[in-house]
């Protein structure tokens, strides 16, 4: 099922998604002529980079407004529709990447076992994603406007080094390096807060009338400000989780 996105304010507003997951690159080391899948492309920028390694890279997202634009920013490169918990390919790959879209596979066995069946023996999985504690005040604050509702509410899925580590060794793949680590996010402007929780928490508002959606990101951000404001700059408790394993 494709999921709605705003790509042009996600490449504008957000463009730190991406700009953080360019040192992956280096762990991923693509070589010419390697066959690279990039899961979760976005507007296709990361998937860019891998390309100029000589790499036949194809991106795939489950938004077609990220795909549009993506495919608007290079119209050279291939990028696909699809869905990160069961997409299948005739070819495998070389290597499988993802930057910043995994966590929001909640049910992340189907999209596991996707990567393994997407790449070759002895191919590379090399991804980067919300790790355990990642954004605890902003899922703290939710769950303070949402009550007991905000757990089904949420998209996401930040597992720890060891879960998911256990998960990828399930489905076939030996994981080499994991760490988890702190990346606190500053947001751009004052607004900052709230156009982050328009265009990442949107599943919390799908069912609520704008009046009251608006009052409850007043909420949120009474919540967050002690802590997470200072010199009129929003910035968030990021935790990445980061993983190189290979396929056995």
């Amino acid at each position: 099922m494709s999921s709605a996105w705003d790509a042009e304010r996600y490449q504008g507003k957000h463009s730190y998604v991406w700009k953080f997951g360019a040192s992956l690159l280096e762990l991923l080391q693509p070589q010419s002529g390697e066959r690279i899948l990039d899961v979760g492309c976005g507007t296709g920028q990361l998937t860019a980079e891998i390309a100029k390694s000589g790499a036949h890279v194809v991106g795939l997202d489950n938004s077609e407004d990220m795909l549009r634009q993506a495919r608007e920013n290079y119209p050279a490169l291939k990028f696909v529709l699809g869905d990160a918990a069961k997409f299948r390919f005739e070819e495998p790959f070389d290597a499988v990447f993802s930057n910043a879209a995994l966590h929001w596979v909640k049910d992340a066995a189907p999209a596991a076992e996707s990567i393994v069946l997407a790449l070759k023996p002895g191919g590379r999985f090399v991804a980067e994603l919300g790790g355990k504690g990642n954004i605890a005040s902003v899922l703290a604050a939710l769950h303070a406007v949402f009550g007991e509702d905000a757990e089904d509410r949420s998209p996401w899925f930040f597992p720890g080094i060891g879960e998911y580590a256990r998960l990828l060794e399930r489905y076939g793949l030996e994981v080499h390096e994991a760490s988890l680590f702190d990346r606190p996010t500053v947001l751009e402007g004052e607004n900052g807060l709230d156009d982050w929780l328009r265009m990442f928490c949107a599943t919390y508002f799908r069912d609520v009338a704008q009046d009251t959606a608006n009052e409850k990101i007043r909420q949120l951000a009474e919540q967050l400000r002690p802590a997470h404001y200072l010199n009129n700059v929003w910035t968030l408790d990021y935790r990445r989780l980061r993983i190189l394993a290979m396929k056995t």
